[in-house]
């Protein structure tokens, strides 16, 4: 279940190129999830009145339910949808990550190069470039299990780390200027932090040693390169110069 919902927090990556983020951001994310979170429960309830739900544990359950009651030629199709929909998927995550590189080197974390826009078609070009490049050789050398593992690990480790900042950043930094607010702080992000870590925890010490990997690889670039070229670490500095 949360791997379905893992690809609406991309549509978050996309804030800047929308024109009214404080209204439509929320309206896009909420929506998507209504409407997604119905057609799951309409699927699951069809599905589990065709066949057993003890025979469900398979990769292509609509398909599985569909041959079960010999409705071949719909099964074919359906596959057909399922792997169009999953290619959009993939499309949508990679756009996503190339907008995260984008904004991390813009603040100076990664280096300019990742910030650079393609003057003919107004994307990050090289960001596009690595993203696929790594994207195509993990996927090639690793199962995919062990990737859907580290996947949700990160993205859990993510979730968690953004519902802390809020916490933080509403107390240091009240009056932030703020294009989003997230509603009824503090709940919403200690019940992201309690659920998210419950989540972590369900997955496999071989999960955590490869996160950690990952994490001190991250931690190296920031230490090495991020802390010395941080847009906001320099704004900080040139305010204390000031005061």
């Amino acid at each position: 279940m949360f791997f379905a919902y893992l690809g609406f927090d991309a549509v978050s990556t996309a804030a800047e190129e929308v024109r009214n983020p404080q209204r439509n951001m929320p309206i896009g994310i909420i929506a998507s999830l209504v409407v997604c979170t119905l057609l799951y429960i309409a699927v699951s309830l069809i599905l589990t009145g065709i066949v057993p739900y003890d025979q469900l544990g398979v990769k292509n359950p609509v398909a599985f339910a569909l041959n079960y009651i010999n409705q071949d030629w719909v099964a074919g199709f359906i596959s057909l949808g399922a792997i169009t929909g999953i290619t959009t998927v993939l499309l949508v995550m990679l756009y996503a990550q190339t907008r995260l590189f984008y904004a991390i080197s813009r603040d100076g974390l990664l280096p300019s190069l990742f910030a650079k826009v393609s003057e003919r078609k107004q994307v990050p070009l090289v960001n596009s470039w690595v993203t696929g490049i790594a994207v195509s050789i993990f996927a090639g050398v690793i199962p995919l299990n062990k990737l859907a593992h580290l996947t949700n690990i990160g993205t859990l480790f993510a979730f968690t780390t953004v519902a802390i900042g809020i916490l933080v950043l509403r107390k240091t930094e009240p009056n932030l200027k703020r294009s989003f607010m997230v509603p009824f702080v503090p709940v919403i992000p200690l019940l992201a932090v309690a659920f998210c870590t419950y989540l972590a925890l369900q997955l496999p010490a071989t999960t955590w040693l490869s996160f950690g990997g990952w994490l001190a690889v991250g931690l190296v670039i920031y230490f090495l390169y991020g802390r010395k070229h941080s847009k906001l670490n320099e704004a900080h500095a040139e305010q204390k110069q000031v005061s």
